[in-house]
């Protein structure tokens, strides 16, 4: 009977500790300076991409 109340015991505490695992993640920044040919060109992209697919959005 002892040696099953110390088993018990025994069981209780181990299972009273339980480890905790956190994770932090920075966010992530992009900085890009694009010129006016850039922004005209991919706003050009944009524009025949949306056309050939209109339920793209």
């Amino acid at each position: 009977m002892r040696g099953l109340l110390a088993a018990l015991a025994l069981a209780t505490l181990c299972g009273a500790c339980t480890p905790t695992v956190r994770v932090e993640v920075a966010p992530i920044t992009i900085y890009a300076k694009l010129d006016a040919n850039v922004r005209l060109q991919l706003d050009q992209d944009v524009k025949d991409l949306i056309q050939k697919n209109p339920n793209l959005f």
